[in-house]
């Protein structure tokens, strides 16, 4: 008999049927969301953290080499405007060691600084170019005298009057000289 009450309490009776369909017909309740536990909150906390980290990292790495592409565009500009302002200077020490001078302690003083100041242009990267017997070239010499010389060839510089120089490939200023012929 154990055996037969076994059996009918394990099957589901008519009324117990329909209710259980019932029950699966009516619309659930949605569950309400459940509230993230602290360690979630912690994980997303950090997970932001790192994202704002990372974005800024970025942005510092951006910003580094945009200045450096900068500061590499720029300084041959600077350093161009620096040399045309010690040109000048550079012709009037050359102007002076032609001129005669009785006192040989100054003339020495006055190769000295003028050697100084060629060395410093020269460490800046200036070239001096245009020197007598050179062809004439106009994209790199202004002619502003023509003589006849039978001496010397067609289209060649006579004499220089002022040093031009150069900045790597640009011209800082054109070598003013007399052209021959």
């Amino acid at each position: 008999m154990a055996e037969e009450t076994k059996e009918t309490m394990e099957a589901p009776t008519p009324s117990e049927e329909t209710s259980a369909a019932a029950e699966e017909s009516k619309p659930k309740k949605e569950k309400k969301p459940k509230k993230p536990s602290e360690l979630e909150q912690l994980h997303a906390e950090y997970d932001a953290l790192s994202d704002r980290y990372l974005r800024l990292a970025a942005e510092y790495d951006n910003f580094r080499k945009r200045s450096a592409r900068e500061r590499d565009q720029i300084w041959p500009e600077v350093t161009a405007a620096v040399l045309m302002q010690f040109l000048d200077v550079a012709d009037n020490f050359e102007r002076a060691l032609e001129a005669p001078c009785s006192d040989a302690e100054y003339q020495k003083g006055m190769e000295m600084t003028y050697r100084s100041l060629d060395d410093a242009l020269t460490h800046l990267g200036a070239e001096a170019f245009g020197a007598q017997g050179d062809p004439f070239d106009p994209a790199l010499h202004n002619a502003v005298l023509h003589v006849e010389d039978e001496t010397l060839g067609t289209q060649v510089v006579a004499q220089v009057l002022k040093k031009g120089y150069r900045l790597g490939d640009k011209i800082l200023r054109y070598a003013m000289v007399k052209v021959a012929n």
